[in-house]
């Protein structure tokens, strides 16, 4: 978060009055959609009590930092990444204890004024931190800047690793295979949804916007909400969210990478079914 922080000036925040329509459909994408496709998935396939909240969890936290990385591969519009994440990462603090609530309220209780501390304290913090550092103290911001990948991975392979290290007895076993399953529907769908949903008649976004939209979508702080459901739901609860990291990133990385080689999602059909696409154009 402090590295996210880092990199935005004030100036950053007048943008986004230039670009409300953008901005808006990748906000209700991932505070709309995601959840709503969250709930849908986890019902088709019967998601297991151990692991549900902390899914639905997963589906309800701010967009991930490396979608910014993913939309400069895939030639995407990097800037509105940036604003993006940004946006929903410190609205995080009040958006998804109140989503959290709501979906998951029922079958595990959920502290919500607690949560929105824990958030204030791992967001908004460290990136109002990083924001006046930028501003107010670029030396400070031109050493550090260099190692804070370095730091940023390491801490988030410690998030990913304990529980799943903590858990690796029951990912092993038949519960497991049937967590990954959705997660990967999850993924999947969000990349699909948030770019066709841009490009709705109605809303008619240029491609590049499509696909910054599609992998703000599809990728998500995983990482944070791994650690809100080992504070808040149990260890067992974070399983979800370790998992969705590493789909997340090999799916929308390869998404982008896909992307960035000048490919486009109509292009993959013809690329599975050469013999058919030919035919339909002949």
């Amino acid at each position: 978060m402090l590295s996210i922080g880092i990199k935005l000036s004030f100036d950053d925040f007048a943008l986004a009055f230039k670009r409300p329509v953008p901005l808006s459909i990748g906000y209700m994408a991932q505070y709309m959609l995601k959840p709503l496709l969250g709930v849908l998935i986890a019902r088709v396939f019967r998601m297991p009590s151990a692991f549900f909240a902390g899914f639905m969890l997963t589906c309800c936290v701010s967009g991930a930092q490396l979608s910014s990385y993913a939309s400069f591969l895939g030639k995407g519009d990097v800037a509105l990444s940036i604003l993006l994440t940004t946006y929903s990462t410190i609205s995080s603090v009040i958006v998804t204890p109140i989503l959290t609530g709501l979906l998951i309220g029922s079958v595990v209780p959920v502290n919500g004024i607690a949560m929105a501390k824990s958030i204030l304290q791992v967001v908004l913090l460290p990136v109002t931190l990083g924001l006046l550092l930028n501003t107010y103290a670029k030396p400070v911001v031109n050493v550090i800047q260099p190692v804070m990948p370095f730091v940023a991975m390491v801490c988030t392979s410690l998030c990913i690793g304990s529980p799943l290290a903590i858990n690796r007895t029951m990912l092993l076993s038949s519960q497991g295979f049937m967590l990954l399953l959705p997660i990967v529907t999850f993924h999947i769908a969000a990349f699909v949804v948030g770019y066709w949903v841009s490009k709705l008649p109605q809303l008619r976004q240029e491609e590049p916007v499509c696909r910054t939209i599609s992998v703000c979508t599809g990728m998500q702080s995983s990482t944070l909400a791994g650690l809100l459901a080992t504070q808040f739901l149990g260890i067992s609860q974070a399983v979800p969210a370790a998992c969705s990291v590493v789909v997340m990133a090999i799916f929308g990385l390869t998404l982008a990478s896909y992307w960035g080689s000048g490919m486009r999602i109509r292009d993959i059909p013809s690329r599975f079914f050469p013999q058919a696409s030919a035919d339909a154009r002949s």
